[in-house]
């Protein structure tokens, strides 16, 4: 049975503004980003994009500011990915789930050329307020956006790899990940697995797999809720429960169901406790005190996957 997707109608809570907390360094990257130093006016202005985004769909992570939050730099494999800069020519990366694009712009800060930059998420309108929030439009900010279903067969399909041999096609002119098939070099998606059911996470990490530019040193890199043991987190509660994958199961998914024999595939899986004074991943939406998060890294022997949980392709030696 399918799991809830979170931000249900019937369960959304209101918006809270004492969640605002941002980090130093989070604080910092929104004042470069919008221009805005003061930080009542930057508190004011992040609230009232927060508050018209989250009617449109009332995901969590936009209530708890989720937004704000610099996750790709703080994964284990992103110095991994950001190497890739200096080994390809012109590597594209991808924040699928991108809500605002605040990783995707912390990627181009951090060196990553907006033009190889790939973000899609299922509601152009979140891209939209990502412009608004960081004050950008496209031309300032010219990364490339795709709004579309992971799970449409027109916009991503569960396929075999391209040969590579086939020349990479204009990003200013394709209009789904269709055509990005074996091209990317890295793959960014966090608080996006846990989202969907056991069977549908393991139909989208095929999907995300035939992205993969072949060849050693391509990365996937994320982190999504996970537990110790994999099941469903909360069950019994008035909330939607959701699938967790544990890191073993996440290592079996990858290197067994989704890549099996003939692609050998390390996974490195960490859990990452989070208590109540950590970021409030769960505990204001399951009335948990402590949640797990899943941070992983993948790594192929032809080519590379890496996730906190993290996937990483080890080289060929």
């Amino acid at each position: 049975m399918p799991t809830p997707a979170h931000g249900d109608e019937a369960i959304r809570q209101t918006l809270d503004p004492s969640l605002y907390a941002p980090l130093e360094d989070e604080l910092a990257f929104f004042k470069q980003q919008t221009g805005i130093q003061n930080d009542e006016e930057l508190k004011s202005h992040v609230i009232s994009v927060q508050t018209k985004a989250y009617q449109v769909y009332g995901y969590p992570c936009i209530r708890r500011f989720g937004f704000m939050k610099l996750n790709i730099a703080r994964l284990p494999a992103y110095p991994r990915a950001l190497s890739l800069l200096l080994e390809r020519a012109d590597p594209i990366l991808l924040d699928i789930g991108c809500c605002f694009g605040n990783d995707a712009r912390k990627a181009v800060v951090d060196g990553w050329p907006a033009k190889y930059v790939v973000a899609s998420d299922l509601r152009q309108s979140f891209w939209d307020y990502g412009h608004e929030l960081f004050k950008s439009t496209p031309e300032s900010f010219p990364a490339t956006f795709f709004a579309g279903d992971a799970f449409d067969d027109n916009f991503l399909a569960k396929t075999q790899l391209p040969p590579p041999s086939e020349p990479r096609p204009d990003l200013r002119v394709i209009t789904s990940l269709n055509s990005l098939r074996g091209k990317i070099s890295v793959v960014h998606a966090s608080s996006f697995f846990h989202i969907f059911s056991e069977e549908r996470q393991l139909d989208l990490a095929c999907r995300l797999a035939s992205l993969i530019l072949s060849g050693k040193g391509s990365v996937i890199l994320g982190q999504h809720i996970a537990n110790p043991q994999k099941g469903l987190l909360g069950e019994g509660t008035i909330f939607p429960s959701i699938f967790c994958h544990s890191p073993a199961s996440w290592r079996q998914l990858w290197e067994e169901e989704v890549f099996g024999k003939e692609v050998p595939v390390n996974v490195d899986a960490e859990l990452v406790r989070i208590g109540v004074n950590g970021p409030p991943i769960l505990q204001d939406r399951y009335e948990v005190s402590q949640c797990l998060v899943h941070e992983m890294s993948l790594l192929f022997s032809e080519m590379n996957i890496v996730f906190r949980s993290s996937l990483q392709k080890e080289p060929a030696y």
